[in-house]
């Protein structure tokens, strides 16, 4: 009952992050008809905000108790987006989405560290994989249900939180135990945290807005100063603070700092070419909402069978080996997309093929990126654990939806969308080569298979070469 409440709770809020993808287009009409790159903010603030917040929140987790912030934030998350039903402007809904973002930010690392303190010991790897999972098949999903719901109206991919948020919040009252840190008394870096969100908005604003205001506007080199200072500022206060956001411990276990460098790259093709494949049906071959999260349905449906295969061979085969296979196949899926689509509708030998490679790229890649990095953490450590890997993710994810919009732009015809589509697509393939890269740091430096997953929270905080 707790795994179901907190795994529910999760996969809410990663559900969030891409459920409204396919109520962009009812979003821009109800609203003026707004561009893309103004709509494109709707998703990043809600990741920047989240992104930044994470760890400070993971801490907060840890210091005050993992239920009363599970709670707190789970309340937040469920009454903003009430609020971001009834908006009456995008800039309004972006507000909105920028508190949901602060709940979902003190819900995820409370209740990953409430899935590890209450598991018991033979349990708590096969939990932190059901958790990881969980949050990989609602991002996967979030375009399918966002379809359904835009059906009736846009305002329907916030509302549907209600039902599920109060019943979570009741559930977790009266099933989920209390836990927390008692060896943690100090309140974490805030101002890092301000700098680290000023860092990456800067640097999404550039991005976003390089090709409207041109790359040599000296706006665009305005952001890219500030995203330096502000980063070279939470550098400096991190190595002051006496409760850093990331604590330096952390980042000498190397399995923990490569699954970090493995998500954020992950991440990056993963959230844009979701986005760009939902773009492409509704834009180019004119699907509307439903029919456009039906044709995608197929990727998050080879995401549980996948991961159930991950963690059989996991015992045998190195975990950097299993997410490397599962980037490759998302950039095979990326190219295999840019090769073969055109602009007269070809589901089924283009986009078919590739959303099933796809999805059997997330099912081995992302739960076992997010378990191999946090299901051995201590439980002192295991929401601030949680946080900093999550964080990667939604960093990897504001990136990827940054790129999509600077190489896509606003094509005036079909023609120049395939074109702008297929560099995209060439683009994302090739980062998630450098995930894959990435992923052969996540198992130690000897080529035997990695022993079976332990479930001593002690056993992976060896520090390595």
């Amino acid at each position: 009952m707790v795994l179901t409440v907190l795994c529910s709770a999760a996969f809410m809020a990663s559900l969030d992050v891409f459920i409204v993808n396919v109520a962009f287009d009812d979003i821009g009409r109800d609203f003026g008809g707004a561009q893309l790159s103004d709509l494109s903010w709707i998703l990043n603030a809600y990741t920047i905000f989240y992104a930044a917040l994470l760890v400070p929140a993971g801490r907060i987790a840890d210091r005050f108790g993992r239920k009363g912030t599970f709670i707190l934030g789970l309340g937040l998350f469920t009454a903003a987006s009430a609020a971001g039903a009834a908006a009456q402007g995008v800039w309004w809904l972006v507000a909105f989405r920028i508190t949901q973002s602060i709940g979902a930010a003190l819900l995820t690392p409370s209740s990953l560290g409430l899935v590890i303190a209450s598991a018991p010991a033979a349990h708590r790897v096969r939990s932190v994989r059901i958790w990881a999972a969980s949050g990989a098949f609602a991002a996967a999903l979030g375009p399918v249900i966002g379809g359904l719901l835009v059906q009736a109206s846009w305002r329907w991919v916030f509302l549907v939180n209600l039902p599920v948020g109060i019943a979570a919040l009741v559930a977790t009252m009266l099933f989920v135990p209390p836990s927390r840190d008692e060896n943690v008394n100090r309140i974490p870096d805030v101002l890092g945290a301000g700098l680290l969100i000023l860092a990456i908005g800067a640097l999404t604003l550039g991005l976003v807005e390089g090709p409207d205001w041109g790359w040599t506007d000296a706006r665009i080199y305005t952001a890219g100063a500030a995203t330096l200072v502000a980063f070279g500022g939470f550098l400096i206060s991190s190595r002051r603070h006496a409760a850093p956001l990331i604590d330096p411990a952390l980042l000498k276990v190397r399995t923990f700092t490569w699954s970090n460098v493995t998500a954020l790259l992950f991440s990056v093709p993963f959230a844009a070419v979701l986005l760009s494949n939902i773009l492409w049906l509704q834009q180019v071959w004119g699907y509307s909402a439903i029919r456009t999260g039906f044709a995608v349905a197929v990727g998050p449906l080879m995401v549980p069978p996948f991961n159930a295969i991950s963690h059989r061979i996991s015992h045998r085969v190195p975990v950097g080996h299993i997410v490397a296979t599962g980037c490759l196949l998302y950039s095979v899926a990326g190219a295999y997309t840019s090769l073969t689509v055109t602009v007269h509708p070809n589901y089924a030998t283009s986009m078919l093929p590739s959303l099933l490679i796809g999805g059997a790229g997330v099912g081995l890649a992302l739960p076992s990126i997010l378990s191999s990095a946090t299901a051995n953490l201590p439980p002192a450590q295991s929401a601030t654990g949680s946080a900093v890997v999550n964080m990667s993710r939604q960093v990897g994810t504001v990136l990827g939806v940054c790129i999509l919009v600077a190489v896509v732009g606003s094509p005036v015809t079909a023609e120049a969308a395939h074109t702008v589509f297929r560099h995209a697509w060439w683009a994302l393939a090739a980062v998630g080569v450098l995930g894959a890269v990435a992923a052969q740091g996540m198992t130690s430096k000897s080529s035997d298979p990695a022993p079976a997953p332990s479930d001593d929270p002690r056993a992976d905080l060896v520090p390595s070469d």
